[in-house]
């Protein structure tokens, strides 16, 4: 790949998703491309990047996008996260609430990992939840609504006994029971977007996706996931992500490592 091809491919992802690729990750993106490029039958990562150049297509660029992300996820990651979500949130919610199904925003899901892990949570402590799950990438999604997972992933991070309980085995597969599928809607979604609707959480998961993006369109992403929490709602980030400079909306919940609530000036601007 030529230092012009990853210029590009550095403006394509910051102005579609906000992503930062910095130089170092040069060898790293010649190597998610390959295939990419095999599947749309290029012989190399370059004559894929030559025709989208030459032709830009939204669907190739999309392709192209998805194929940088990082779909680095698995069952339960950061386990004291779910711990304070089963136990601590869910039952304060549901009561103020009045018992109705929590909602709950996984924003970022990859291959589905963390909707399911929430889902099994919620469902383990007996409390009702309603999950959406949103990611960029079209085949992330795919396997995330297959519900279906190898022996090596299903493992990662789940107890015999929960994989188990909310699990069949098919084959070489692992698959999610009819239960835990229906406590989790999955859509695409692309955090810069604006709310199309004024559909809100109570609390939104998206943890491990603001820190791959540049500063301006992090806190974009961020006002949009403000827009999206109600009021007393939660959002959680990544176990040692922070926040920083990048919003004044959200502010971090003392001794819950990744825990923000909404800040006095994003209540006031609600109001």
């Amino acid at each position: 790949m030529s230092p012009d091809d990853f210029d590009r491919l550095q403006s394509l992802m910051a102005s579609r998703a906000g992503f930062r690729l910095t130089r170092d990750r040069m060898k790293l993106a010649e190597h998610r491309l390959g295939p990419l490029a095999r599947r749309e039958g290029y012989e190399t990562v370059d004559a894929l990047l030559a025709s989208l150049w030459a032709k830009p297509v939204a669907g190739m660029a999309w392709a192209v996008i998805e194929s940088l992300l990082n779909p680095e996820t698995w069952f339960r990651r950061d386990r004291k996260t779910f711990d304070t979500f089963a136990g601590e949130l869910l039952p304060a919610l549901s009561a103020a609430r009045g018992g109705a199904p929590v909602k709950v925003w996984s924003a970022g899901c990859s291959t589905g990992q963390e909707p399911w892990s929430l889902a099994m949570a919620a469902m383990d402590a007996g409390f009702p939840v309603e999950i959406v799950a949103t990611d960029l990438s079209q085949r992330a999604l795919e396997k995330a609504r297959s519900g279906a997972y190898t022996g090596f992933e299903i493992q990662r991070g789940l107890a015999a006994g929960t994989m188990l309980n909310w699990f069949d085995q098919a084959e070489d597969s692992w698959i999610a029971r009819p239960q835990l599928r229906a406590a989790v809607h999955f859509a695409r979604a692309n955090l810069l977007d604006a709310p199309a609707d004024d559909h809100r959480f109570d609390v939104i998961f998206c943890r491990y996706v603001l820190a791959d993006m540049d500063a301006a369109r992090r806190a974009q992403a961020l006002d949009n996931l403000e827009r999206r929490l109600v009021d007393d709602g939660c959002l959680f980030l990544g176990a040692d992500e922070g926040l920083e400079a990048d919003s004044i909306a959200f502010r971090p919940v003392a001794g819950r490592k990744g825990l923000f609530v909404k800040t006095p000036a994003a209540l006031r601007r609600a109001a």
